[in-house]
């Protein structure tokens, strides 16, 4: 529960926010940042977030190509693509098909697959984490998603829903922030943050204990190793990286 302080500095943030909360009141908000404020500051926020996850991105996902399926090829699921930060670390001749629940990231992605035509983009589907019916069963070697787990509705859906489409002995790579130790005074900022900060950045949630829907999944071997990736003025540093294999 939030104490006294978190409460009143959630309300003067609040304040400082009121803008964004009116036009959240009028039904403005949620489509002007779908379509346009989201995106736009999402490419900003990976870029940064990039350069300070690269050697940890390449460390995850050196092992990809040790799951390409039966006949050789690597066919892979991104969910939350978002502009596709991550394609210049898939290997070589990858299949990607790739999803989103928000198809307003055009600009970004077309850049970054003229930048990286290394892969084989299969199609893009709008879709939620949670309702990848438009994939079969068993289809894909591997899923990848990288701070997409904070803002889907469900998280456990939305690993219900990798475990299916992954063949089995496939593998889902994922990268989260995550909440920080409860007695520190980043989790204390994140409990702060967190009304305005999901209201500003379209459904993410700062204080999710990720690591535990992920032992809580059915994974036959899951490795997941705690990280800080350091941002500047954003209470995202505690970080969790690795993959579970179905």
């Amino acid at each position: 529960e939030a104490g006294a302080s978190v409460l009143l500095l959630r309300a003067c943030l609040a304040l400082l926010a009121s803008p964004i909360y009116l036009l959240s009141f009028l039904g403005m908000w949620e489509p002007f940042c779908r379509k346009v404020f989201f995106p736009f500051i999402l490419d900003k926020v990976c870029v940064v977030h990039d350069k300070k996850s690269k050697k940890h991105k390449q460390e995850l996902f050196r092992n990809l190509p040790d799951f390409r399926g039966p006949s050789g090829e690597l066919r892979l699921l991104e969910i939350g693509t978002g502009s596709g930060s991550n394609f210049q670390f898939y290997p070589a001749g990858c299949k990607v098909t790739c999803t989103d629940i928000n198809p307003n990231f055009q600009e970004g992605l077309s850049r970054n697959m003229k930048k990286n035509q290394h892969l084989h983009y299969e199609r893009f589907l709008v879709a939620a984490g949670e309702d990848l019916h438009q994939v079969p069963s068993g289809s894909v070697d591997a899923v990848v998603g990288t701070l997409v787990l904070c803002s889907v509705n469900s998280v456990s859906s939305t690993l219900r829903e990798v475990l299916r489409v992954l063949r089995p002995g496939g593998a889902f790579y994922f990268l989260e922030h995550v909440a920080a130790e409860h007695s520190s005074w980043k989790y204390f900022w994140q409990q702060v943050c967190y009304p305005t900060w999901k209201l500003v950045f379209a459904g993410c949630c700062l204080t999710r204990e990720l690591w535990k829907n992920l032992e809580e999944a059915k994974f036959s071997e899951l490795k997941i190793q705690h990280i800080s990736v350091a941002m500047p003025w954003m209470p995202i540093e505690p970080h969790i990286v690795g993959y579970g294999v179905k």
